[in-house]
């Protein structure tokens, strides 16, 4: 047996001993794609003592569930990934946890839900495309790397991928190389029970080159001239292999090789086989270690020095991208940037939070080059792109722009969006990714946004139209119960300014991020700068923005319904009541400061009324009473709908007198302030 065939079958073996020591998981791709990933990974440039360097080749396994074999790869080929740590596959505080997650060295994208990887992938090919056309000079290529992604049926049955892929082909990502695992078996069994559509046609419709080994499992020379095809071409290309699920194990080719452990008889036979010995677990021969560290550990070791050294001249002869490029490294922003976020005076002029959105980009945009957006076909709804932005676009694509632009054109691809920013943002180099969509249509990327938070990617979304106050448009388009949903995600910022001075505490606190994505819901309807408020504060996530002393209540507030409560305290006042106000425009935010600062916002001592108009779920928190709307919007002018669902002054006045009436002597004690406080 060659050493090459040695290598392939310890892979093999490792990954079915991970499976079987675990009791759980899944063995079939691994033995099926075994041969595929060591001939992937043989070529690739990889660094497992400096695994962040930028111009390494990314891979994703978009069907994360085989995740074993990306285990295996990760030990091989010298990640600090111990055979301890195989063993621990799947138990609690191990570093081999059930699917692929980011926080492991060596692995670029969380993956799991089918589909997202190999979008993810769609982003990691974006910003290597921006990154080269921004800092490659004649004789001085500093990016060129590739990213290989592993994707099966599963992943191709998902829409994510398919507004991903189509997206891909449009804009020629020659240098996303994806294999797909025609295996024919799902969870239900053979695919021909709910997929039978040629998948060849489907990518080469969208632009994709196609290619096809018929032998996946075995024909090594096959896939090699593959790969090396796939080099060549100007297009995304899509390698398809038809490979024989579990290939080896005695119940290859059927489903239930799938999701379940092979059984201590079929182990046996397979490692016999494979001339391993079979009352052995987790054997790496120390021929195979060697094989890897001097067909791809060396010469990936090389690569990056003579990078090192080729960046030393360029600095010399391209000073400012070169610094550029290592403040980008480094994860830091441009000196002096939070300069430029607008600030606002009461006396300013009334405008739609999303209008203020797009004149904050206006500012920072050509300041921060690692900003890079775009929006899900409503540009001008969204107001998303700067004046002064290059679309992002091939040379010879139909539209105007080139690989160096900025702003992306997404089409009506609200997840597959979601999914390319995660992508983008795994990529390094400080990649800040926002996109834009009305607030009601992120639901329709709730996937990529629960990846955002749980991976760390701080992407952001700039969801517009984040109301009733959207108007004629009706319940359709009108987010009632959204950030009631997005509230409810770990790790995720969202904020809902209330005016010009807020949005740029949004902004600021989401670009210093580096860890936890932002959702921006920012209004259609004009809306007042207000009295009282400013960055400093707001970035806190909630604070006083009216003080008033011997307060008989607390109006908290978030985006348009700020002014509301304001114009409720005054009437009010007006009725003898005595109200402060708060505005809370991000939770999270807000969540994260110290107790003492929380509890001077909501004190003990009076009831708190929330008002906004959305879903009242989730203000119990913060509020004893809440104002909102549980039912969904209607259609109609918005001014007609707010007076319709009484938020107005006399609506917030009305309900904060039933408030103060019931709670009158009560002992009112914040909602804060409880037994424990669950900090974020």
């Amino acid at each position: 047996m060659s050493v090459e065939q040695r290598a392939i079958s310890t892979i093999k073996l490792l990954s079915v001993d991970q499976v079987a020591k675990a009791n759980s998981g899944h063995p079939g791709a691994p033995l099926g794609l075994a041969t595929v990933a060591h001939l992937i990974w043989k070529q690739m440039k990889v660094t497992p003592n400096t695994p962040d360097w930028i111009n390494r080749d990314r891979f994703v396994l978009s069907n994360g569930h085989s995740v074993a074999l990306l285990y295996s790869l990760l030990h091989l080929f010298g990640y600090p990934l111990s055979i301890d740590d195989l063993k621990g596959f799947r138990q609690l505080g191990s570093h081999t946890p059930g699917h692929p997650e980011a926080e492991t060295p060596g692995i670029d994208v969380t993956t799991g839900p089918l589909g997202q990887g190999i979008s993810n992938a769609v982003g990691l090919a974006i910003a290597q495309k921006q990154f080269a056309a921004r800092y490659n000079k004649p004789n001085f290529t500093l990016s060129d790397n590739y990213t290989y992604a592993i994707l099966g049926d599963g992943c191709l049955q998902e829409g994510v991928a398919s507004e991903a892929c189509s997206l891909a082909g449009h804009l020629e990502l020659n240098n996303l190389i994806a294999f797909y695992d025609d295996n024919h078996i799902t969870i239900d069994g053979n695919t021909n029970v709910s997929f039978t559509e040629d998948v060849n046609k489907r990518f080469e419709a969208y632009g994709w080159n196609v290619l096809w080994v018929k032998n996946g499992n075995e024909d090594v020379d096959a896939i090699n001239e593959a790969i090396a095809a796939a080099k060549k071409s100007n297009k995304p290309t899509l390698i398809r292999l038809t490979t024989i699920i579990g290939y080896g194990s005695l119940q290859q080719g059927t489903h239930s090789v799938h999701g379940a452990p092979l059984k201590a008889d079929d182990i046996k036979q397979l490692k016999e086989k494979l001339g391993f010995n079979p009352e052995e677990s987790f054997v790496v021969p120390q021929e195979v270690y060697d094989f890897y560290q001097k067909e791809t550990i060396e010469p990936s070791a090389k690569a990056e020095q003579e990078w090192n050294a080729l960046f030393k001249k360029y600095s010399a002869e391209y000073p400012t991208e070169a610094a550029e490029i290592e403040r980008r490294l480094k994860g830091e922003l441009p000196a002096g940037w939070e300069s430029k976020l607008p600030v606002y005076t009461k006396d300013d002029k009334a405008l739609a939070t999303r209008k203020l959105s797009e004149m904050l980009l206006d500012n920072i945009f050509d300041y921060i080059p690692e900003l890079i957006g775009g929006s899900a076909d409503l540009t001008g709804s969204n107001l998303t792109r700067s004046k002064e932005a290059t679309d992002f676009q091939p040379d010879d694509a139909p539209a105007e722009g080139t690989y160096a632009g900025r702003y992306i054109r997404y089409g009506v691809r609200e997840h597959g969006m979601g999914a390319i920013m995660n992508g983008i943002s795994a990529y390094g180099a400080n990649y800040k990714a926002y996109g834009g969509t009305f607030l009601n249509f992120v639901s329709y990327a709730a996937g990529a946004v629960r990846l955002s938070a749980l991976s760390g990617h701080p992407v952001i979304w700039v969801a517009t139209h984040d109301s009733i106050g959207l108007g004629e448009d009706g319940p359709t388009h009108q987010p009632i119960e959204t950030l009631a949903h997005l509230r409810a995600i770990p790790n995720l910022s969202v904020w809902r300014p209330a005016d010009g001075n807020e949005v740029s505490a949004a902004y600021k606190v989401a670009l210093k991020s580096n860890h936890t994505p932002s959702i921006i819901a920012l209004s259609r309807q004009n809306l007042p700068q207000l009295e009282g408020s400013s960055i400093e504060k707001a970035a806190r996530g909630g604070y006083v923005i009216q003080e008033a002393k011997d307060a008989q209540i607390t109006l908290v507030a978030t985006g348009s319904e700020v002014e509301i409560a304001l114009a409720g305290a005054k009437n009010l006042a007006e009725q003898g009541v005595t109200a402060r106000v708060v505005s809370l425009p991000d939770f999270h935010t807000f969540d994260l400061q110290d107790k003492e600062y929380r509890l001077s916002v909501f004190p003990d001592g009076a009831p708190v009324m929330s008002v906004e108009v959305l879903s009242t779920s989730g203000w119990s928190k913060y509020a004893h009473e809440q104002f909102g709307i549980d039912r969904f919007g209607a259609s109609g002018k918005a001014t007609d709908i707010y007076k319709f669902f009484e938020f107005t002054a006399e609506g917030v006045a009305k309900r904060a007198l039933k408030t103060v009436e019931f709670y009158k002597g009560a002992r009112v004690i914040s909602p804060l302030n409880k037994a424990f406080y669950s900090v974020l």
